[in-house]
């Protein structure tokens, strides 16, 4: 699949960022992929560029760009337990910087305008999807552009029901998009699923929220001690059928 690397303009700066496209030419449906906190890295390029294979034109923002180009850490080729803290230890200032609301709905705005703006991007709805912190981000995303995004996907999601006003959870009313949610054994508990689940019914909007079985938050990323493939087969099965449905891959 070809591949851009991409500069997109925002408030504070110009973003880095890639995008894996399907080598027929034309037009294709647009994803914002949004990085787990480990951020962008040769994983999150092999993810866009399988998605990128079923027809879409996926764009994968650098949501640190803030403090400078992607990696903007050196992580380790493996992320296992042992280096795993020190890895969070280096990042948690950053997303702390980066993932606030403010920040977090400037550069939303900014990601879709640039990739609807693509030549290689089709006319309509596109759908966003993300990684642990990513859904959260991914989430924010739809519910701030509902005239623009039709589907949204979060996987080993972090932050999404929280007591804070603006907690994603508390922004379901103002979804259109079909909502997917793939989390891993001991992600949210019963309770937070319960709530997160009252909250969607009550929008109207369609939606799943799944717990994929035998799977440790992390799941899809197969840099990390996480990973599971059977986990992240389900992953691509789930992530495609509703793209498939909401966004319509040619």
């Amino acid at each position: 699949m070809p591949t851009k690397t991409l500069l997109i303009p925002t408030p504070d700066g110009q973003a880095d960022a890639f995008a894996a496209l399907p080598d027929r030419g034309g037009r294709h449906p647009g994803v914002l992929m949004y990085p787990d906190a480990f951020g962008v890295r040769p994983v999150l390029e092999e993810m866009a560029h399988e998605l990128a294979g079923h027809g879409y034109y996926v764009l994968v923002p650098n949501f640190y760009y803030r403090h400078g180009p992607a990696p903007v850490i050196e992580l380790p080729e493996h992320i296992d337990e042992e280096t795993r803290p020190a890895v969070i230890g280096q990042l948690m200032p950053l997303l702390e910087a980066h993932i606030t609301t403010e920040r977090v709905l400037r550069d939303a705005d900014a990601y879709l305008t640039f990739l609807t703006a693509q030549p290689e991007v089709s006319a309509g709805p596109v759908a966003v999807t993300g990684y642990c912190i990513g859904s959260l981000l991914a989430l924010r995303t739809a519910a701030a552009h509902p005239d623009q995004v039709a589907a949204v996907a979060g996987f080993h999601p972090g932050f999404v029901v929280t007591d804070a006003p603006d907690s994603p959870h508390r922004l379901v009313p103002k979804l259109t998009a079909e909502v997917h949610l793939g989390l891993a054994e001991g992600d949210l508990s019963p309770e937070v699923i319960s709530e997160l689940y009252q909250a969607l019914d009550a929008a109207g909007v369609g939606h799943t929220c799944e717990i994929y079985p035998d799977t440790l938050h992390g799941f899809t990323m197969s840099d990390t001690d996480a990973f599971s493939a059977a986990g992240r087969k389900r992953h691509w099965d789930r992530l495609l059928s509703l793209l498939n449905r909401t966004v319509a891959a040619g």
